[in-house]
């Protein structure tokens, strides 16, 4: 039976919220969709996220680089289109450079549904060229101070083949014409790589830019909790269930230890690599989620989830609700486990107070959120076919505080689980406007009453928690100082 105690008279730690960093996003197209800017706006609203990354802001289909009638002609406003929204609702691009356009292109390899070209330039004086005249115009547009506040990513994923059909010192060189570019333009602009999957390359790239006297203002890397467990094709669940039970916090570690003290931005993470993975859909991809933002928070500097919105057609656009995409949010804008566990985060401090207590499945945090408020976040989470059961817990609070009162919210099987009322209603393909406001309110976080017991020096917290869910436990109390009064 897990037992947690925390002294509340104590000063805590600063938790940086991390997983309001970034949030991805499928292509950079799918911004110029109204449904896809009505649930960017709900995010930013509802999740506080204050900046996306999305592929292919350089991509053919946004015209940014094209070769007319023989002639380099260059057109911006679709990117500026996207831009300028985003910076409307308040939120920032994290602007992953790619890929590369046909007309700079030095092969027809693509990759995608919408046929990303992954080769490097036929000409590196073109595309430093081209780097410079498209930084330059957003400099001009939305001023310089604004920029460094973007962050500018070299490329996606240049370790797999599938994205990157050169080599290792063929991307180190794009970086470095890249990155000599965009400093031209102003040298306090923000600038990393080296967007590799599986936490590759860091140590190599580091020493590249060491070598060569390079800018990298932050380390940016991908990693995903099924990496090294199997090959493509395999059993997802199979292949989880090889994962040791902090395998993304052990990787993080890795990977802050290789970037040598420079800021690490993972720009893609999520629960599986698998684009239709059923539990992305479920509160066990919620459970994980909250786990792993929280234990990585004292190292990265951003933890970006792939991706805020099923609104996605790398391989092709799903039109079932619940088809076990990335996204937080399915295409109709309901939300997911994983969008109520972010909005939980979004509403906690940032003052994190000393646990006492461990558990093999189940983890806790405490939280502090101004004088008289404290929340407390519990998970009981295990990768598939990992030994998992419900849990009755107990929290001892301890200190001069006496509760005003306390009530939990919780992510579960039976709560905000709005793919269980899906299943009910027959899982429809083509929901209807009645069965969609059903699904919205089946997604609700409902409060319950949570009653302390009061002691000598504290007072303790019990409740149960199922297998791969989330509570958090919200706490008013009197501080010992306006107790005096």
């Amino acid at each position: 039976m897990p037992h947690f105690t925390c002294n509340l008279d104590t000063s805590g730690s600063p938790l940086r919220h991390v997983w309001s960093h970034t949030v991805g996003s499928g292509h950079a197209a799918l911004a110029m969709r109204a449904d896809w800017r009505e649930q960017m706006r709900r995010t930013r609203k509802q999740l506080g996220v204050r900046h996306v990354r999305f592929h292919g802001i350089l991509c053919d289909e946004l015209s940014t680089f094209l070769i007319e009638k023989d002639k380099e002609v260059n057109s911006f406003s679709n990117a500026d289109q996207i831009f300028d929204f985003l910076l409307d609702i308040g939120m920032r691009p994290f602007v992953e450079l790619s890929f590369m356009p046909t007309g700079l292109s030095s092969g027809g390899t693509t990759v995608f549904h919408y046929n990303a070209n992954v080769t490097p330039p036929r000409s590196w004086r073109k595309w430093g060229n081209f780097i410079k005249k498209i930084v330059k115009h957003w400099v001009d547009r939305y001023g310089v101070t604004e920029l460094r506040k973007w962050y500018f990513e070299v490329w996606n994923e240049p370790n797999l083949s599938a994205f990157w059909t050169g080599s290792q010192a063929d991307y180190f060189k794009l970086y470095r014409v890249t990155v000599d570019a965009i400093k031209e333009v102003d040298d306090k602009l923000r600038v990393g790589g080296p967007a590799t999957a599986d936490d590759e390359w860091i140590e190599d790239f580091i020493a590249f830019c060491d070598k060569k006297k390079l800018p990298a203002d932050f380390v940016s890397t991908h990693h995903y909790p099924t990496d090294a467990l199997g090959k493509p094709g395999d059993d997802t669940e199979q292949q989880l269930a090889n994962a040791p039970r902090n395998v993304l916090l052990e990787r993080t570690q890795q990977a802050c230890r290789a970037a040598a003290g420079k800021p690490v931005c993972y720009t893609e993470w999520c629960s599986s690599s698998n684009p239709f993975f059923r539990k992305h859909d479920e509160p066990y991809a919620a459970a994980f989620l909250m786990k792993n933002m929280l234990m990585v928070a004292d190292l990265v500097e951003c933890y970006s989830w792939w991706t805020f919105s099923d609104i996605f057609e790398e391989n092709y656009f799903s039109s079932i609700p619940f088809h076990g995409g990335f996204g937080l949010q399915t295409i109709h804008g309901l939300p997911k486990p994983t969008y109520r566990a972010m909005q939980l985060l979004n509403d906690i401090g940032d003052e994190r107070l000393h646990i006492d207590g461990g558990h093999r499945t189940v983890d806790a945090w405490a939280i502090r959120n101004g004088p008289d408020a404290l929340t407390l976040l519990l998970t009981n989470h295990a990768f598939p076919k990992h030994d998992i059961r419900a849990e009755s817990i107990t929290f001892s609070l301890n200190g001069s505080r006496k509760p005003l009162k306390a009530w939990v919210e919780r992510i579960d099987e039976h709560h905000a689980n709005p793919r269980r009322e899906w299943k009910a209603m027959g899982s429809p393909d083509y929901p209807d406007a009645r069965q969609i406001q059903r699904l919205h309110d089946a997604s609700e976080i409902p409060g319950e009453p949570l009653q302390p017991k009061m002691r000598e020096g504290g007072f303790d917290l019990k409740l149960s928690l199922p297998p791969h869910a989330i509570a958090a436990v919200h706490v008013q109390y009197r501080s010992s100082a306006r107790q005096q009064k």
